[in-house]
């Protein structure tokens, strides 16, 4: 039975990729510090997994972890834009010393498929869209160079040492187990979170900033794809994961009033720093390489993720 190592297997995207994977067959194991992945996200599969608790930027950690994986999904980063901004080289460290160190374990095990989380904060706030893979990187914010680093690591890993490397840009991942709490909270399960207990949703900017939201099950399907995909098209270069939807904040916030029959008006404050105004993808290349098409699309995605947040926020 083939096994899998996803590390950040506790976060919100690495938490519904074990499932997946698991509901493939196959066996996985989950390497977490807990940093700011939750035990909760892994309570249903618990015994159905590894789990290791440790750090993606250890070497004994990832060997432990990583040994007789047929391949790797690096989900493990310290996430977060404005997290980034507060705090530069600890995302860095996490991010990209912890990248490096599971490149190396891989290549010392003989492991050499490895489809890494990127992000499409790699483009900054180009105005050419949607945005396509060739053009040049423009990060504005910390978290986004480092994962524009690591990026860069994944294609030397693949043309100097042989390695299978795939760079999945994911644009706006929704969908349950997303956290909605604290500081560094993703837009709609702040949204969802704030509506649910009558509490208007704070909205950074005017609301008119667009975002391609890409619901979780078509990340899961992606990373599973770019698994199997063959070895010639795995050479590290950035692949959007998207599904070519353009979507307001304002829009978002009109639809969630209807889903959840409230009228209640969000505050507006200050736009954050680092924030991309417009993101749209160019999905292409992801079919071309891995065959990959979104499953679920914007509005369908939403009302799934309503009715888990519902089941699990008030």
């Amino acid at each position: 039975m083939p096994k899998y190592l996803v590390t950040g297997g506790a976060g919100f995207i690495g938490s519904n990729l074990a499932r997946f994977i698991l509901a493939k067959g196959c066996e996985v194991v989950v390497l977490d510090n807990f940093a700011t992945g939750k035990r909760e996200n892994l309570a249903e599969i618990i015994d159905q997994i590894q789990l290791i608790e440790g750090d993606i930027r250890d070497r004994k950690t990832a060997e432990n972890a990583m040994r007789g994986c047929t391949a790797v999904f690096h989900q493990g980063a310290l996430g977060s834009v404005p997290r980034s901004i507060d705090d530069p080289a600890t995302s860095h460290d996490v991010n990209v010393n912890g990248t490096m160190n599971i490149l190396e374990t891989a290549r010392a095990l003989g492991i050499k498929r490895i489809v890494f989380a990127a992000s499409s904060s790699a483009y900054g706030n180009q105005p050419v869209s949607p945005k396509r893979e060739d053009m040049p990187v423009l990060p504005i914010s910390p978290y986004a160079a480092s994962k524009v680093a690591c990026e860069s690591y994944l294609q030397a890993y693949a043309a100097a040492f042989q390695m299978e490397t795939v760079s999945l840009r994911y644009f706006n991942v929704f969908g349950p187990r997303q956290d909605p709490f604290g500081a560094y909270a993703a837009v709609i399960p702040a949204f969802v979170s704030s509506l649910l207990k009558a509490k208007p949703p704070t909205v950074y900017g005017d609301g008119e900033q667009s975002r391609d939201f890409c619901y979780i099950d078509n990340v899961c399907h992606a990373n599973w794809l770019a698994a199997h995909a063959p070895a010639e098209n795995c050479d590290g270069r950035p692949i959007n994961i998207a599904c070519k939807e353009s979507v307001t904040l304002n829009q978002i916030l009109a639809k969630l009033q209807q889903l959840l029959d409230t009228k209640l008006q969000p505050i507006y404050a200050s736009e954050r720093p680092g924030d991309v105004k417009h993101s749209l993808a160019d999905i292409r290349r992801a079919k071309e390489q891995v065959g990959y098409e979104p499953l679920v699309r914007f509005n369908e995605g939403l009302e799934l993720a309503i009715d888990w947040y519902k089941a699990n926020l008030r």
